[in-house]
């Protein structure tokens, strides 16, 4: 097959992968102003999806990292060919699927860099990773991110909720100052959409810049260029607006009961960690820092439940995904290396997958649709005044 149609084919993949990371990770923006009522979901998708196009301009970093230091380059470029990045990316296709499918907030980054590497290794062997990179880059801060998010959103909503019970004469006044942290949310879970544009549309820029110098048609050590971040932002942007409504159930409600003040604490915290790491080209999981500042919150907000199953099924999500990731991949890499019919068995099995997994998520849709109504339910509920506070009103 001519190589560029090869190229061709990789870019459409990796945008349909960015795609996925957009509705997989719509909730790490917009699950808690959600369930709070700050924002109803129709317009929080539109919002998110908007700052994640923004957002994706505004840093090349992350790009850089995947695209020039994860692969080491050989003397005529990246050492890897466009087929092996083109199994990889069916890895991550395939488990973000899956796990989308599942409602498990799973992280997009690391089934992308798990399914590069399990096909970079089978295609080039395993001196093409740069470990270094891969530890310093990916794995510490996996490991740290989700809880410096988790500590500063428990220490926040512990602050929050003091200076409010201090300041507050009865029960009426209390929720009402407690209830204008819904407004704040609004800002707090638009910069961390616009800060998830930084981090996530970064990596499939780096993909695409990876095949693109794999293939010959762009120099080596260079970083994405415009047209490839327009398409990018557009693909994560679109894919955001298409909802994610399992994942927003499962941050928004499954965790634990989101109130406006933690709901703020946990946004703002996931924001800062997010956008810190894409100053300093760290290719994090936005979805970790997310979901561990939520859980930082609903330690920190008294009488607050964390549901600490539903921490454990996701976490056993997080340490699968990579190797997960770098399996399927692996698996396509060796069937590509059969050359035409292996590459066109590659694109036939994982459109079987893709279809396969969207025929069996149309069969549960109507529990997608309970999801958002139980989750604007939960909204309901905090936007009601309680009966204290409709007798003060009444006096």
């Amino acid at each position: 097959m001519d190589l560029l149609v090869v190229v061709v084919l990789v870019i459409a993949v990796a945008l349909f992968f960015d795609f996925t990371n957009g509705f997989h990770d719509t909730a790490n923006a917009m699950a808690t102003p959600i369930a709070t009522g700050a924002i109803k979901p129709k317009v929080a998708v539109g919002l998110a999806a908007l700052l994640n196009l923004v957002g994706a301009f505004l840093s090349t970093e992350v790009a850089k990292t995947i695209s020039g230091n994860l692969i080491n380059e050989g003397p005529s470029g990246i050492n890897i060919t466009p087929t092996i990045i083109f199994a990889g990316l069916l890895g991550a296709v395939l488990w973000n699927m899956l796990t989308w499918l599942m409602g498990l907030p799973s992280s997009s980054s690391h089934a992308l860099f798990g399914g590069l590497i399990g096909a970079a290794v089978v295609g080039a062997g395993f001196g093409v990773i740069n470990y270094g990179v891969l530890l310093s880059n990916v794995i510490i801060p996996a490991l740290l991110a989700p809880l410096v998010a988790g500590f500063v959103a428990f220490v926040c909503t512990l602050v929050a909720y003091a200076i409010t019970q201090r300041v507050a004469d009865d029960g009426a006044n209390l929720r009402n100052r407690r209830g204008g942290f819904r407004y704040a949310q609004i800002f707090s879970s638009s910069l961390v959409a616009l800060a998830h544009g930084t981090n996530d549309a970064q990596k499939t820029m780096g993909v695409i810049t990876l095949v693109l110098i794999a293939g010959g048609y762009q120099a080596a050590g260079t970083g994405p260029q415009f047209w490839v971040i327009a398409a990018c932002a557009v693909a994560i942007a679109l894919g955001t607006y298409s909802g994610g409504w399992r994942i927003i159930k499962t941050l928004g409600t499954g965790l634990t009961e989101v109130k406006p003040a933690q709901g703020f604490a946990s946004e703002t915290s996931t924001a800062a960690a997010i956008l810190a790491s894409s100053h300093l080209g760290f290719a994090l999981s936005t979805t970790q820092v997310a979901s561990g500042a939520v859980i930082g919150s609903g330690l920190g907000r008294p009488g607050a439940v964390v549901r600490w199953r539903l921490a454990g099924k996701m976490a056993v999500g997080w340490l699968f995904t990579l190797p997960a990731a770098a399996i399927v991949g692996a698996i396509a890499a060796f069937i590509a290396q059969l050359g035409l019919f292996g590459l066109i068995l590659d694109a036939v099995l994982g459109l079987g997958g893709i279809l396969a997994i969207f025929i069996i998520s149309r069969r549960s849709e109507e529990r997608d649709i309970a999801g958002v109504s139980e989750v604007e339910a939960a909204a309901d509920i905090v936007r009601r005044p309680s009966r204290r506070s409709r007798m003060a009103r009444k006096k």
